[in-house]
């Protein structure tokens, strides 16, 4: 297939406007919760709320908690988009979360445990292929990886190829006992804004088309329509295609700022959008942030930083300071000025430079948020 260059790219030729659906799921809504407690320093925000929940947890769930945790905790497994694997790709998510368990145990134990074994990184993602259920080379390689991450997902991967229908019956039960414990009270109060996010971005499908709806998700989803494709910038690759399914797109507030993209082959297209983020401009797509690291990085431009953080300087006032030629000093402000790390300003006949220092203080949680999006 032609490459595209990084991100996800999600092929939307032939896609009719009325398979488009923007939707609220509570189970993955649940997913993002379980993340949430499991990864707080990733979620400062909701520092509160993970606290209050943590506090009251009987240490029974708690337990059972920390037992599947990397199918929440280092990736988001797609159980918790479990519609998206329904035999016709057009499913929706359930209006409850018993509804959407009850699509969970839909899926073919194949697709639950390749769902399952995502965080092992041994299975063919976005490719068709067998699974380990199936392929003994896969299931030997399953489970070495999964030793290799720690004693726990070692004993559910064993669990899980040993008896599938077993490990099914214990994750819904556990995820029952969640939603008693906390879920169903935090869903009460977040799925009002989930669903009018929702409602503003069918509105915005029906009223304006697909691009203007994709635009308002998120400035890192951009629609090229004479390709026919959707392009999310993430650090990773991956692809995908609608063909006779259709797309679903997710509103998350427990996840942000994660903008996820589901791109398992053979199921339906999905994209899992923060709402409610405290993002005031627009994040720097991921070329843009490893486009200011390099400019950084170079000691000659670390230097003239030290001086252009503290006053405007002019190119020959630089190249006197440093000891360096003029044309040498406006190659390297050339490639700050390309990061958009400088501002530039005339002051009758000189031309002033400056750092731009609240670009350069948020390059740490930019570089955050890039490599979490």
């Amino acid at each position: 297939m032609h490459h595209v260059g990084m991100g996800v790219h999600i092929d939307i030729t032939g896609l009719r406007p009325e398979r488009i659906a923007v939707v609220i799921s509570p189970l993955a809504e649940l997913g993002m919760a379980l993340h949430a407690l499991s990864e707080p320093a990733h979620h400062p925000g909701l520092q509160a709320w993970v606290t209050a929940v943590t506090a009251r947890l009987d240490p029974h769930l708690a337990d059972r908690m920390c037992e599947a945790d990397f199918l929440w905790r280092t990736t988001f497994s797609d159980l918790f988009l479990a519609c998206a694997g329904i035999p016709g790709r057009a499913a929706l998510p359930g209006g409850t979360l018993a509804e959407e368990l009850d699509l969970l145990d839909k899926l073919s134990d194949e697709q639950f445990v390749d769902g399952a074994l995502e965080f092992t990184c041994a299975l063919p993602y976005d490719v068709p292929g067998r699974g380990p259920l199936t392929d003994e080379g896969l299931r030997r390689r399953s489970l070495e990886l999964a030793a290799a991450r720690g004693p726990g997902q070692l004993l559910f991967t064993e669990r899980l190829l040993a008896d599938p229908p077993r490990t099914r019956a214990w994750l819904r039960q556990f995820l029952q006992d969640c939603d008693e414990a906390f879920f169903a009270e935090a869903w009460s109060r977040l799925r009002h804004q989930l669903a009018a996010d929702a409602r503003l971005k069918t509105d915005l499908l029906r009223r304006k088309g697909l691009g203007e709806a994709l635009t308002s998700v998120s400035s890192a989803v951009t629609l090229d329509e004479a390709a026919g494709r959707i392009t999310v910038d993430k650090l990773g690759d991956g692809r995908t295609a609608a063909g006779d399914g259709g797309l679903l797109l997710i509103p998350t507030s427990l996840g942000w700022p994660h903008l996820m993209v589901l791109h398992r082959h053979g199921w339906q297209p999905v994209l899992h959008y923060p709402v409610g983020s405290p993002e005031l401009a627009a994040p720097p797509t991921v070329g843009q942030l490893a486009l200011r690291m390099t400019a950084l990085s170079h000691p000659v431009r670390m230097r003239m930083c030290r001086n252009l953080a503290r006053s405007a300087y002019t190119t020959s006032e630089l190249a006197q300071v440093h000891g360096m030629t003029a044309p040498e000093i406006s190659r390297h402000l050339g490639v700050l000025k390309k990061a958009g790390l400088i501002t530039t300003r005339r002051r009758g006949r000189y031309v002033l430079h400056q750092l731009d220092v609240t670009v350069v203080a948020r390059l740490g949680s930019d570089f955050l948020e890039g490599i979490l999006r």
